[in-house]
């Protein structure tokens, strides 16, 4: 196992490590190593209010207070870092991402490049020209439906400090835009299912300037971009705007570019053909 890389998995927004068990377990079928990283205030380290559970009172939920609040983008970055040091202890590493966690490995790389064998974005913001809330205005993500959380959003995130989601409503509005943004092809009960592994908190903090990638140390890792055909969250021409900046940025080491069918959540309900995508690269 000495030289096999270890994939160290970094999950996006309101996730965890736990929607990362499916690919796990079939990396490891295949003879891989990986870890999956819980951001601060994630996983174990969430709040849950008392108030989120049933019957859940709305009013309250709105004003309670959530752990997650003042967890930073360096927060995040000491986490990762944290893990691929342990990692590194026992050959490559391999550091992928989902979705909003590709802001933090930006950040990782930009800091620490010398422990990232290989970067691996999964349909993951990675931020190279603009701030990522700045991509929103951009043309790529026009069909985008800015306020997908909306209808289900709770409380002023200015007050709390968070950002928080009711991912226990039964509002049918609130559950066909959740479905439409990333989940449209799987069933209503991966759909279910899937909601109950979100927490309902988010730290607010995704970064400057300053966190986007940096040619001398990020540009100079081995990258890869699986792209997600059908990812309605971070569509397949963002997901190209941002490969593209990204070659622009060092033309000598462009991203090896792979694609994925599927929603924004298919590949870790049905994880097998990244698995095997990923056991690939592990074989470079």
């Amino acid at each position: 196992m000495q030289n096999l890389p270890t994939f160290v998995l970094v999950h996006g927004a309101f996730a965890n490590s736990f929607s990362f068990a499916p690919l796990q377990a079939e990396l490891a079928l295949l003879g891989h190593r990986s870890v999956a990283v819980d951001l601060p205030g994630h996983g174990f380290e969430a709040t849950f209010p008392s108030a989120y559970q049933t019957p859940q009172d709305l009013d309250a939920l709105s004003v309670e207070p959530g752990g997650i609040k003042g967890v930073t983008l360096t927060d995040n970055v000491a986490r990762v870092i944290e893990a691929l040091e342990r990692a590194k202890r026992n050959g490559p590493t391999v550091l992928v991402a989902h979705s909003r966690g590709g802001i933090t490995i930006t950040a990782v790389a930009n800091a620490r490049p010398e422990l990232v064998d290989r970067i691996v974005y999964v349909s993951a913001w990675c931020p190279v020209d603009l701030d990522v809330a700045d991509y929103y205005a951009e043309p790529e993500m026009a069909d985008v439906d800015p306020g997908a959380l909306a209808p289900a959003l709770v409380g002023n995130p200015a007050e709390l400090g968070l950002l928080r989601v009711n991912f226990r409503t039964a509002d049918p509005v609130a559950l066909a835009a959740f479905r439409q943004a990333f989940a449209a092809d799987l069933t209503d009960d991966e759909f279910r299912t899937f909601l109950n592994t979100f927490q309902p908190d988010e730290n607010l903090d995704a970064g400057t300037s300053a966190d986007r990638a940096q040619a001398a140390t990020w540009g100079r890792i081995p990258r890869t971009y699986v792209r997600l055909a059908s990812d309605a969250s971070v569509p397949p021409a963002v997901q190209d705007r941002m490969i593209r900046e990204a070659d622009a940025l060092t033309p000598d080491n462009p991203f090896d570019v792979r694609t994925l069918e599927g929603s924004h959540l298919r590949w870790l309900v049905h994880p097998k053909p990244a698995a095997e995508l990923l056991a690939g690269l592990a074989a470079r």
